[in-house]
This record gives structure tokens, C-alpha cells and sequence, in this order.
């Protein structure tokens, strides 16, 4: 019988945990009403897009630990199909909603999972470790999104033998960047990117034993702290480097202008036809 860590699945059967417990205390004008991965660019939920830029790759199986507002989250999906058709609902007879149209569909298996209100995303991960049928998984939040290929970092996390890979994506300063020249200002850009330094982008692969060897179900346990550190200090953490857009979604600015880049045509992260 070969061994199962030899194996390497086919990207569709390959489980993406998206982690969409958290408050999303930093863009409250949005999360008071909604979790924030259903905040919506565009129309459509960051979520939705996050998972779009997922199945653009070749991944069609979600895995989704739920917290804050989860029954939302819940409710969305469970209503998927519906959404946006129209309806006639006979209010006297009582009878069954006739619908019209053609409902919604995506080639997504998508597996809710209820984690607790203020559980923290390493336990998050290890309260889903029952729907982590494959040898490698891949992971990320519900606020981030970019043009990164999936593909290529399932790839070389499989190839690399380490136990995780995380994307590296250079940091935009929020500080507007001056070129001078004596008494003069010669460029001005107000975000401009740090292309000497690298940062977490959110965009994991995993091989299944991580959640066993790293992760317990402490409650207060973060995937960013001991884990990943834990992982570099071991030599089992790889980095999968992005030089493309990449954005997370922290603030009611950032939100602002992901949906004005949206509305211009300017979407980068939209990977998919």
C-alpha cells in the first residue's frame, strides 16, 4: 500500500479552509450588520470573490469555520441559488414561492462549520480537522484578495516537501512616498509599494499533519503567533512569493477602494472570466 503522504491529489479535491469567524473590528461601519467576509464588493460578498479566485485555479471544495454573524454566512449559501431571481409569493393561499428564472450555480462543495464567536484562527482550523480529507490543504482569511496563482503555490508547497508554504506579498505603505530633490519634491506616490520587504499575504498551503503537529483547540490559540513561528523555527515553512495585486480588506478605506477599483474595470484580483 503506498503511502498516503506520496500521494497528490487533483487540485478539485483539494479542501480551502477560508477563516470567517473574526469581528472585523477595524471596518465597523460594514461589520455592526454583517460578517465581514459577506461585506460586499461590487455587489458581491469580498467571500465570494475570495472563493472566485479559487475555482479560477482549479479548487472547488470550501471549507468555512464560522463565528461572528456565522448564521448570515450560513443563510447565504443556503439561499444561493435564489439570489437575485424573481419571485411571486401568494400571500393568501399560503403556497410554495414560484420562482423565475434560472437559479445560480457554482461547481462548489461548501462544508459550514460552526467555531465559536471569539475562537482564534489556529483553533479555528484544528475545530475543521474532520473535513481535512486530503493530504495537503490550503488556507486563507475571508478579507484578503489578489491575483495570486493558486495553482502555482499548491505546486511548489507539493514539490518543496515542507509542511507549510505561505504567499509573500510585498506591503504597501500607507504614507504617501516623496522623491526630493534639494527644496523640491521631484514624485509623489501616495501607497507605494515596499519592494524590499515581504509580509504574510494570507495565501497558505498545508500539508494535513500540520493541524496535528501544530495546532490545538485552545481557544486562544492564533495560527500567526507560536504555529508559524514554530514552523520557521523548524525549517518547515516555505514562501511562495507574489509580485502581483494584492490587497486585505482592514479598513472602511480599503473597502472604498476595492469597490472603486471594481467599478472602473480595474479588478486585478478578477481572475476568472
Amino acid at each position: 500500500m503506498s503511502d498516503v503522504s506520496t500521494v497528490v491529489p487533483d487540485k478539485a479535491d483539494i479542501p480551502v479552509v477560508i477563516l470567517c469567524g473574526g469581528m472585523g473590528t477595524r471596518i465597523r461601519e460594514a461589520s455592526e450588520k454583517l460578517p465581514k467576509p459577506l461585506i460586499e464588493i461590487g455587489g458581491k460578498p469580498i467571500l465570494w470573490h475570495i472563493m472566485k479566485i479559487y475555482a479560477a485555479n482549479g479548487f472547488r471544495r470550501f471549507v468555512l469555520p464560522l463565528g461572528y454573524k456565522g448564521d448570515q454566512i450560513r443563510d447565504f449559501f443556503l439561499t444561493y441559488g435564489d439570489q437575485g431571481r424573481d419571485v411571486t409569493v401568494n400571500l393568501a393561499s399560503g403556497g410554495s414561492p414560484q420562482w423565475y428564472g434560472d437559479p445560480q450555480t457554482e461547481d462548489w462543495e461548501v462544508t459550514l462549520v460552526e467555531t465559536g464567536i471569539e475562537t482564534g484562527t489556529g483553533a479555528r482550523i484544528k475545530r475543521v480537522a474532520e473535513y481535512l480529507d486530503q493530504p495537503y490543504f490550503l488556507q486563507t482569511y475571508g478579507d484578503g484578495i489578489g491575483n495570486v496563482d493558486i495553482g502555482a503555490l499548491y505546486t511548489q508547497h507539493v514539490a518543496s516537501g515542507l509542511v507549510s508554504t505561505v504567499t509573500g506579498v510585498h506591503p504597501t505603505s500607507r504614507f504617501g512616498e516623496m522623491h526630493v530633490s534639494g527644496e523640491r519634491v521631484t514624485e509623489f506616490n501616495e501607497k507605494p509599494t515596499m519592494a524590499d520587504g515581504w509580509v504574510s499575504g494570507g495565501f497558505f498551503a498545508h500539508k494535513r499533519e500540520m493541524v496535528d503537529r501544530y495546532l490545538d483547540d485552545d481557544p486562544d490559540l492564533l495560527l500567526e503567533k507560536k504555529p508559524m513561528q514554530t514552523l520557521a523555527s523548524d525549517g518547515e515553512l516555505g514562501v511562495f512569493t507574489h509580485e502581483g495585486f494584492w490587497m486585505g480588506m482592514d479598513t472602511f478605506r480599503d473597502w472604498t477602494e476595492l469597490n472603486g477599483l471594481w467599478d472602473s474595470g480595474d479588478a486585478a484580483w478578477k481572475v476568472w472570466a
